[in-house]
């Protein structure tokens, strides 16, 4: 779905530790050209949108397009351009021209 995009190194649970062995403990991403790591620790620790990613659509295309494959299977959309995938990450589809457009309490104070 992202360019430049893949799963590189995994490390693993042992015997004898938290999880079963072989479960993911670690996992490093690299996600639209941008690396990450991913920790597997207690299922007391849920995702929020404390954690999101945020990506920006040059157009309306973009934006649906985006939209549509991350709601797929079980995704659920939210207001103002936030959505669930069904893996319960939070994501932000934002139109770039959002950046660009002035801010209403310098509108305002102008005015």
């Amino acid at each position: 779905m992202f360019p430049s995009s893949g799963i590189g190194a995994i490390s693993r649970y042992g015997e004898g530790m938290h999880f079963p062995a072989g479960t993911v403990l670690l996992m490093e991403f690299t996600l639209n050209g941008e690396r990450f790591q991913a920790l597997n620790g207690d299922p007391e620790f849920k995702f929020s949108e404390a954690v999101s990613f945020s990506v920006p659509c040059a157009d309306q295309a973009e934006v649906d397009h985006y939209w549509t494959a991350l709601t797929v299977q079980a995704g659920s959309p939210g207001p103002c351009g936030w959505l669930k995938d069904r893996f319960g990450v939070s994501w932000q589809i934002v139109p770039e021209v959002l950046g660009r457009m002035p801010d209403a309490a310098a509108i305002r104070s102008a005015g």
